[in-house]
């Protein structure tokens, strides 16, 4: 049997048998989580989410915040809320839904240094970094991923809505 002959047959073999790999091995390094996950907008559950600021919402989509893996959420943001200076402990990828973000980094609330990020755009912030943000008349859902654990730190605990009364 020639080189060419030997391969069909070991190909053939291996398919017949179900030893052939999956696909997604050949692909690359893929996260083996609990497989296919649909996400309809009307079904998500929002929950207070005190840490951002009155009348903000958090949705978890996927994972667990305070495990050390990847997460997806996405936060609501109400009309004219301003979200003080934090860090987070994790990096950000962020996509805005809807609506209209104005995002800054650096260590002093300034909102004229803030970038206007509407539907479609988006940034990433890297572990540790100052940054800050707020809405005007319009309410601006953001889509958040990363790996965990997730956290929210004002460096000035005044800028912490959860301090507040």
């Amino acid at each position: 049997m020639n080189a060419i002959k030997s391969v069909v047959v070991v190909v053939a073999v291996a398919a017949a048998t179900g030893s052939v790999m999956p696909a997604d091995t050949w692909a690359g390094s893929h996260d083996k989580g609990t497989g296919f996950m649909s996400i309809k907008a009307s079904a998500i559950k929002w929950s207070d989410a005190p840490s951002i600021g009155p009348g903000a919402k958090i949705a978890v989509l996927e994972g667990d915040l305070k495990a050390a893996a990847p997460f997806t959420m996405r936060i609501k943001i109400p009309p004219n809320l301003k979200i003080g200076v934090h860090t987070h402990p994790a990096t950000e990828r962020v996509t805005v839904l809807s609506g209209t973000l104005y995002f800054a980094t650096g260590d002093k609330y300034d909102a004229a240094k803030a970038q206007t990020y509407k539907r479609g755009d988006g940034f990433i912030v890297p572990v540790g970094m100052p940054m800050y943000g707020y809405t005007k008349k319009e309410e601006s859902i953001l889509q958040i991923q990363g790996t965990g654990p997730w956290g929210i730190q004002y460096p000035d605990p005044t800028d912490d809505p959860r301090k507040k009364k």
